[in-house]
């Protein structure tokens, strides 16, 4: 392996780690507070990741790739099947596994059915992190901490808040002690190797899922299908993107009425988006009806979900 710079430290460490853990227990959110910035969509609604994103955390010590895996489950469509084998394909590549387990609510079935799935990852040590300290009192992260212990052998348990910053620090470092020594994987200053249309998709997404009906989630896809700099503009760039949905009745909660809805999607995306690019966007968003896409292969190829 070449470095990437000409200074690399006797004793640093660099490598993958993946989180993994029932939809909806702060997956994203800790990996965005360990790289210092937005490079996952998070949301209230479970289920929102969709691809393996990497967030890539830049110390003097050590280089740690983390990748956000969508949340394990028991699939009910291709698409589900798809994101199940991509977190089963994420497991086996990575030089430590962080399992996820919020503070604030019962072990349940699927934490039980996760550490199952990780007992047979033998060679990849697992830490337990049990997420979301800042919504639960301390009796019942205690309480918590020790029920994680039951589920399985861990390398270590810990507590951490990603909201509050309580031990994301220490997280960080019990993941690299993990890590195989070696020189940094990308260069200083990459936070991701997400391509920029993807993260835009992905923010647009996030934006479409806040204050939507729980059937949405699954059912909504995003494409970029154009992004480019304004001609004679150096400080505006247009983006052009497509909302998928599977039914009529998607597409008008989508859209709400007279387009009020699809306007404050389009400028809560837009924010985000210029935070990314660091320039004016303008963003013209469309919305189609794929029927039931999620379970044709063909459409989940043309969505971006491969086999």
């Amino acid at each position: 392996m070449t470095s990437l710079g000409n200074e690399t430290p006797e004793g640093h460490r660099a490598g993958f780690a993946c989180f993994i853990g029932r939809p909806n227990v702060g997956k994203s959110t800790l990996m965005n507070a360990l790289v210092g910035t937005k490079v996952a969509i998070t949301s209230s609604r479970p289920q929102t990741t969709r691809r393996a994103i990497r967030g890539i955390v830049h110390r003097p010590d050590a280089q740690l790739v983390v990748v956000d895996t969508p949340g394990l489950h028991k699939p009910r469509t291709l698409l589900g099947e798809r994101l199940d084998s991509l977190v089963r394909s994420t497991l086996t590549e990575v030089d430590v596994i962080g399992f996820c387990v919020p503070a604030d609510q019962p072990v349940g079935p699927g934490d039980k059915y996760i550490a199952r799935e990780l007992a047979g990852v033998k060679k990849t040590p697992v830490v337990a992190i049990v997420t979301k300290t800042d919504l639960a009192a301390p009796e019942q992260v205690a309480e918590q901490l020790l029920a994680v212990g039951r589920l399985g052998e861990f390398a270590d348990i810990v507590p951490c808040s990603a909201e509050s910053g309580f031990q994301v620090g220490l997280v960080g470092d019990l993941l690299i002690s993990h890590l195989p020594e070696g020189m940094p994987l990308y260069p200083e200053g990459d936070l991701t190797d997400e391509p920029e249309q993807l993260l835009i998709s992905e923010l647009i997404r996030e934006a479409a899922l806040e204050g939507v009906r729980d059937e949405l989630p699954h059912s909504i896809a995003v494409v970029v299908d154009e992004m480019a700099p304004r001609a004679g503009r150096d400080d505006l760039v247009d983006v052009y993107a497509h909302l998928y949905v599977e039914r009529s009745s998607q597409k008008g909660i989508i859209i709400g009425h007279k387009g009020s809805r699809l306007r404050e999607v389009g400028a809560a995306a837009r924010r985000q988006i210029e935070a990314l690019l660091g320039t004016k966007v303008f963003l013209d968003l469309r919305v189609s009806v794929l029927k039931d896409w999620q379970r044709d292969p063909k459409q989940l190829r043309r969505l971006g979900f491969y086999d």
